[in-house]
């Protein structure tokens, strides 16, 4: 796992055009992030493109089943 301060460093220091992140995908993700209030967001890479962007919000049903609540993972 990378810390923050490496990561930063790597995309700070990554010049190479292929491995940018196009800004529609880039806006994506975001907006996965946007959207999503508690559970995970997984991007899927392949041959260092991004590929598909999985979200699971996580939901709580009350016992009386007529309410909805998030639950944080």
């Amino acid at each position: 796992m990378t810390t923050d301060s490496s990561l930063e460093q790597k995309i700070v220091a990554n010049n190479d055009p292929i491995k940018k992140i196009p800004v529609e995908v880039a806006q994506e993700i975001l907006r996965a992030v946007a959207n999503i209030e508690y559970g995970s967001i997984e991007i899927v890479i392949h041959d260092n493109r991004v590929v598909q962007i999985e979200c699971r919000e996580k939901i709580r049903v009350s016992q009386s089943g007529s309410s909805r609540k998030a639950l944080k993972s």
